[in-house]
């Protein structure tokens, strides 16, 4: 065994923890198919000689979950989550290896910084504690999940449907920095997602007044909801306020302040899917929009439904074919959950983490409705999903530091 502390462990051994990092991304987990059983082997075999109990769950035998847990000397239990498939990658757009590579201080491959890079952490901060015979202050639940990049049901939500993450807070290890910027994720937005079907009646191209067209009448309808409800400012809770201002600041160096602003205080109306008529010469008799709407947290997802629902109904010829909604979710930013990793994220980086709000939403959303407290941190880079994407050997270095000293400052907090 080694003397000293887990982070003073994960320092003195950056070099095995770049190791463990290329060994993870050298296993192609790209979703579909989303195949993890060699991946959790992987880790498997890394946990082996570790006097930790490590168990698989699995739904569907290709996309297997890992749960390791280490006992701590109170009740309390802090779950950390991160998954382990990856998006799909095209070679022929990368200049590394999208299979790992380590170029000078930084690492390269799918999934280095969204989220293979903070698996791996995760797992050295689990040899750090066992390497410095360290008895954590709280019980500590690791859990390595599938199928995260599809939303697939696999992965997350088999474990919480069976019951299998009893904890009373959670940190995700998501990338969540951009432009050198730092930040814990406190919060989602709420999503509206419509299937708009529009009907009207053909007639040949050369002669449109006598027919009715059903892509006009379909668009005129997504005009409608944007005139209606994306130029109304949202009525957002005093709670959420903060996290709000957070969110402009951080965002505003990268899409400008009056933009980051109209993110969070209106909805986002985004067309995504259009399709309708047969030919160039033919007035279309129906048509088809799939109409995404997002919310800030705190906004009540059901009563704006409603609304909408009022709006298709006063344009003729449009139906709602499918509908499906969630509502935000929020931590509050002091928390103790929120006020450790933040904490501990400043220490250890020397600069400000922000306390912002996702402009999405995941798996954090899954655990909060859930009832477990859950943010998102990890150091990394904003190149998720891109060719060449990479994290810094000392984002790796630090996340495993920060994952590390946080079940005590954790503890601390709960305390006071």
């Amino acid at each position: 065994m080694t003397d000293g502390t887990p982070h003073e462990y994960v320092r003195a051994h950056r070099d095995e923890l770049v190791a463990l990092a290329l060994d993870l991304l050298a296993i192609d987990t790209s979703n579909p198919p989303g195949d993890t059983r060699a991946i959790v082997s992987e880790i498997e075999r890394f946990l082996d000689p570790l006097p930790v109990d490590a168990e698989r769950f699995a739904v569907d035998p290709a996309k297997p979950n890992l749960l390791v847990r280490i006992p701590g000397e109170s009740d309390e239990t802090l779950l950390y989550n991160g998954h382990l498939d990856t998006v799909p990658f095209d070679a022929d757009t990368w200049s590394r290896d999208p299979l790992g590579e380590r170029v000078d201080d930084r690492i390269y491959g799918r999934g280095a910084t969204d989220m293979k890079g903070a698996v791996a952490s995760m797992l050295f901060a689990i040899r750090a504690v066992a390497a410095t015979d360290t008895d954590p202050p709280v019980d500590l639940l690791f859990a390595f999940v599938s199928d995260e990049e599809v939303g697939g049901d696999a992965g997350l939500p088999a474990l919480l449907d069976a019951g299998r993450l009893d904890a009373d807070a959670c940190v995700i290890g998501e990338p969540t920095c951009e432009g050198g910027r730092h930040s814990v994720t406190v919060a989602d937005r709420g999503s509206i997602w419509l299937t708009l079907e529009a009907t009207g009646e053909g007639a040949h191209g050369s002669r449109p007044v006598l027919g009715v067209n059903a892509i006009d009448r379909l668009y005129d309808a997504v005009e409608t909801m944007r005139e209606r409800f994306g130029t109304r400012r949202l009525e957002i809770d005093a709670d959420v306020a903060p996290i709000v201002e957070e969110s402009v600041e951080y965002y505003a160096p990268s899409m400008g302040e009056d933009v980051a602003r109209e993110l969070f205080e209106y909805p986002s109306i985004n067309l995504g899917v259009f399709d309708g008529g047969d030919a160039i010469n033919s007035v279309p008799q129906s048509a088809r929009a799939e109409v995404d709407v997002r919310l800030t947290a705190g906004v009540h997802t059901p009563d704006v439904l409603a609304e909408i629902r009022e709006c298709v109904a006063d344009c003729d010829g449009i139906t709602i074919a499918a509908v499906s909604r969630s509502v935000g979710t929020a931590e509050a930013p002091g928390s103790p959950l929120v006020e450790a990793v933040a904490s501990t994220a400043e220490d250890v980086t020397g600069a400000r983490v922000f306390r912002r709000s996702a402009t999405g939403g995941g798996d954090a959303k899954k655990l909060r409705n859930a009832g477990v407290p859950t943010v998102e941190f990890a150091l990394g880079t904003d190149t998720a999903h891109a060719p060449d994407e990479y994290v810094p050997v000392d984002a790796l270095v630090d996340n495993a530091v920060v994952y590390a000293r946080l079940p005590a400052r954790w503890r601390s907090r709960i305390d006071r």
